[in-house]
């Protein structure tokens, strides 16, 4: 109930920020955080996520939580192995005690001073439930800003119950009535620009440009990334299904046309050539049979795994550094 989490709240915002490999990054960025909203007399929480990261990061975040103790309030999950971003932010969310709730990257390319900006509009137009930065101009490379053009065409051309706004990041400030949609969603292979379009809301979308990483390299490859549209794609609409649905049609279409073609050989006295016909059949359709099974096996898949039921994180250690919660969780 949002009047019960009302009286609950002890901060003005919470910073979810997941963490897979930022030891280079943490330190600077809670500096940065810390002294952006002090100097706008905004209460904050800081809630780090530890992904399953390779680099000393779980110790890192350990003497942050011990080194701010009595001036900031800082939580840190740490994940038992990598579970994936979405999942760090779901689990942020879920610790999150503030009345609004912050996603920003470890990296510095988004910056407090755009999160502080984002958080006042929000205050100042209470029509509005989120705040989403959106990139007025990608410094990517031109394959990547395709292949990303083209997910959301693709994406919002074949569904038709949501849309999701090219060039809006998950960057973003929200109440937390919004965090609470989000989290009553059970599904485990999430996809956040979907969920935050199908909860509904209303958006404010505000232009950003992202600042260089302050340390490291960015860890989404395109590998990852095609998987991530993938799983977008598949999670909000059965579009392939109805795609296999017309390649079984059109080929059958197509069989049906050939059959004829041979007949018409065949009353005409013409020999036709049996050995290639028939093995150009049986790859043509053997095919179309593995496509279409490949589709409804992606499915299925899916509802297996969804069927399973299993968390999405395990936490291995949550501190906190406030008296009334102090230590591991």
């Amino acid at each position: 109930d949002w009047n019960e989490h009302m009286s609950d709240a002890l901060y003005d915002l919470t910073l979810v920020v997941p963490c897979y490999n930022e030891a280079d990054n943490i330190p600077l960025f809670y500096k940065t955080a810390t002294e952006c909203f002090e100097q706008a007399d905004v209460s904050i929480e800081i809630v780090l996520v530890n992904d399953g990261s390779q680099d000393g990061t779980a110790q890192l975040l350990r003497r942050v939580v011990e080194s701010a103790r009595g001036k900031h309030a800082v939580q840190a999950i740490d994940f038992s192995r990598n579970f994936g971003k979405e999942s760090a932010l779901y689990a942020g969310m879920q610790a999150a005690r503030g009345n609004n709730i912050c996603l920003i990257d470890a990296d510095l390319q988004q910056t407090p001073e755009d999160a502080l900006r984002m958080y006042k509009l929000l205050a100042d137009k209470p029509e509005y439930d989120i705040v989403a930065a959106c990139q007025v101009e990608r410094k990517e490379s031109i394959v990547l800003k395709l292949f990303k053009h083209s997910f959301y065409k693709t994406f919002n051309g074949i569904c038709t119950d949501i849309e999701i706004p090219a060039n809006v990041s998950d960057f973003r400030v929200f109440r937390h009535t919004v965090a609470d949609a989000l989290l009553s969603l059970p599904e485990g292979q999430r996809f956040s620009k979907g969920l935050f379009a199908w909860v509904g809301f209303k958006t404010l979308e505000v232009p950003y440009e992202p600042d260089a990483r302050a340390n490291g390299e960015s860890k989404w490859s395109v590998k990852s990334l095609f998987h991530y549209a993938a799983n977008g794609i598949l999670g909000f609409t059965t579009w392939p299904l109805k795609v296999a649905v017309w390649i079984g049609l059109v080929a059958s279409l197509g069989g049906f046309v050939y059959l004829l073609w041979i007949f018409e050989y065949a009353l005409r006295g013409t020999d036709v050539p049996g050995f290639p016909t028939l093995a150009c059949l049986i790859l043509l359709f053997g095919g179309l049979q593995l496509t279409v099974l490949g589709v409804i096996g992606e499915y299925l898949s899916r509802s297996y795994i969804e069927g399973k039921h299993r968390p999405l994180y395990i936490a291995k250690e949550h501190l906190t550094n406030e008296e009334s919660g102090e230590g591991e969780r």
